[in-house]
Parts: C-alpha cells; sequence; structure tokens
C-alpha cells in the first residue's frame, strides 16, 4: 500500500503541473488575441484573464504582454505563476524520487531549470509567447513520459486523480466570465468566443464536431459535457471518477469511500446534464456547483487517504 506521504506529493505533482499548464496557454492565448488589435483598443486588457484563473489583479495591471508574462509566468513571489506552481511540483517530485520513474524527475527538473535560466537571462522579454508555448510543451511531455513509463499503479492513479480533478475545476472557471449574462453571449465577442475555445485547446475539435459555427450554447455544450473531448469538465469528471474508484479498490474501501460517491455524482450530474436548462437556469450558480463539488472530492479524498488518523488504519 502507497504510503499517505507519497500518495500526497503525487497528487499535487499533477495539480500543480496541470494548474501551470493551464495557466500558460490562457496566457499565451491572450496574448496572440492582442496581436491585431490597436494599442488603444484595449489590446492588452487582461482583466478576463484573471477573472478566469480566479487570481486578484495586481494593483498596477500589467500594461503590456512582458509584464503580464513576468507577473503570470515567471514570478516565482506570486503564488498563482506558472513558476511558482512548477516549482511547487518539482518539490513534491524530489520527496518521492522512488515512486516515479528517472525520464519523469529529468523532464520536470528540466522544466524548472528552463523557467529559472529564462527569468536569469532576461531574454524572454522579447518574445513572451515562447516561454508559454516552452511550459505548456514541457508539461505535455511530462504527461507522455509518465504514461509510459510508471507503473499504472495506486501511484499513477493518485496522479490522475489530482490532474483531472484539478481539469475539471479549471475549465469550470475558466466558463464563468463567458457565461455570466447575456451582454457576454453577443456576436460582437466572436474573437473572445475563439479564445476560449483555443485557451482550452478546443477550436479544431470544436469545428469537427459542430462546423465553424460558433454559436455560445454550443461551445457551453462542447467544453461542458462533450464526453469524448479531453478537456471538458465530463471527460475529466469521468476520469477522475475511475480514478478514485480504483484508489478505493486498491485500498480496500470499495462502493462506499465518500470520495467515491462524490465523484461519481458529480460525474453523474454532467452526464445527464441539458445545456439548454443549464443556460436558461442560471450557468453561472451551474459552474460554480462543480468548482464546489471538485472541493468536496478533494476534501473526501484527503481525509480518507491523505491525512487520516493513523487509529484508522490499524486492524481491529
Amino acid at each position: 500500500m502507497l504510503l499517505s506521504r507519497a500518495a500526497d506529493a503525487l497528487y499535487w505533482i499533477s495539480r500543480y503541473l496541470e494548474r501551470a499548464e493551464h495557466t500558460a496557454r490562457l496566457v499565451e492565448v491572450r496574448l496572440e488575441l492582442g496581436l491585431d488589435r490597436q494599442a488603444k483598443s484595449g489590446a492588452w486588457s487582461f482583466d478576463r484573464l484573471y477573472t478566469a484563473l480566479k487570481v486578484a489583479s495586481p494593483g498596477l495591471p500589467p500594461t503590456s504582454a512582458a509584464q503580464l508574462v513576468e507577473d503570470l509566468v515567471l514570478d516565482v513571489s506570486n503564488p498563482s505563476s506558472v513558476a511558482a506552481s512548477v516549482t511547487a511540483a518539482r518539490e513534491n517530485a524530489r520527496q518521492v524520487r522512488e515512486e516515479i520513474s528517472s525520464d519523469m524527475w529529468e523532464q520536470i527538473n528540466a522544466v524548472f531549470l528552463r523557467l529559472n535560466e529564462m527569468r536569469a537571462e532576461g531574454s524572454w522579454s522579447g518574445r513572451p509567447h515562447y516561454v508559454s508555448r516552452m511550459v505548456i510543451d514541457g508539461i505535455h511531455l511530462f504527461e507522455g513520459i509518465t504514461d509510459a513509463t510508471m507503473g499504472h499503479g495506486e501511484g499513477w492513479q493518485f496522479l490522475q486523480a489530482g490532474r483531472f480533478l484539478e481539469r475539471a475545476s479549471a475549465t469550470a472557471a475558466l466558463l464563468e466570465p463567458y457565461f455570466r449574462d447575456d451582454a457576454t453571449m453577443l456576436p460582437a465577442a466572436h474573437v473572445e468566443w475563439v479564445g476560449l475555445l483555443r485557451s482550452c485547446s478546443a477550436l479544431e475539435p470544436y469545428c469537427r464536431c459542430y462546423t465553424a459555427d460558433l454559436r455560445p450554447e454550443r461551445i457551453a455544450e462542447f467544453l461542458l459535457l462533450n464526453s469524448e473531448f479531453p478537456r471538458s469538465v465530463r471527460f475529466a469528471a469521468a476520469r477522475l471518477e475511475s480514478a478514485v474508484r480504483a484508489i478505493a479498490q486498491r485500498t480496500g474501501k470499495g462502493s462506499g469511500a465518500r470520495s467515491l460517491r462524490l465523484a461519481g455524482r458529480l460525474h453523474a450530474s454532467l452526464d445527464y446534464g441539458q445545456v439548454d436548462e443549464i443556460l436558461s437556469e442560471d450557468p453561472q450558480a451551474y459552474l460554480d456547483g462543480i468548482g464546489r463539488h471538485c472541493t468536496q472530492v478533494h476534501t473526501a479524498l484527503y481525509q480518507q487517504y491523505l491525512t487520516y488518523p493513523i487509529e484508522s488504519a490499524l486492524p481491529t
């Protein structure tokens, strides 16, 4: 049986890396959305980005691409930055070197060192997009290496649980600013709908499913309820339930595990969800509910597998 200390570190490795990749991708898309806009049109207005990440805007908001990258990607003192998340993931990986493969450690260390080099050199300011792309590619490579070189046992399942719990919560939070009120659903915001899809690497998959006709209700359905797209909330919830079920079975908890019941309830609510009902009632409340449900699953996982009292693990 995996030690709770090791399970905790593996769980947070994937959560931190998923968070870093998500932030880097949103930064990359937001920068590209400003390329074709004139400065006076608010090209470098990043309010929607900070809202989607649930991060408080700094006292003096960024006024350039370089400032945004400095704040949300490279500033280690900012706990919401990519660099801070990668640093935390690497520290957790260092603590469980015996549980992960050498290739995994080398890759996460490579991303960490490259970010430090960029910050020290200062040469990145002329190509801010490169910083985000390096992080995204590096974390994708880590995930592929993990699947290919680590045994798919209990430790791997904790990695999966952390990754998809973070993904479900992050995607729901990303959708909130776009479905807050009717004003955000006007056709005039076409470029923002493209940006939303690209923020989830979903523009091409969406077009294959619905053609290039961008409709808010279809975008909501695709990112919330599609069962095949890897970054939809429903897909993430299904993978989360699968990982929690495997953990429960391996630890002898079975179907009675509270975390499994909560994960299954989240998955079921998305399986049977209807986008027209979600949008006609209160979409923001629905998305907030997904975030709260993810928090409940996290709390249950911690209580059952990571911070349980020692007496509960002793034979009776």
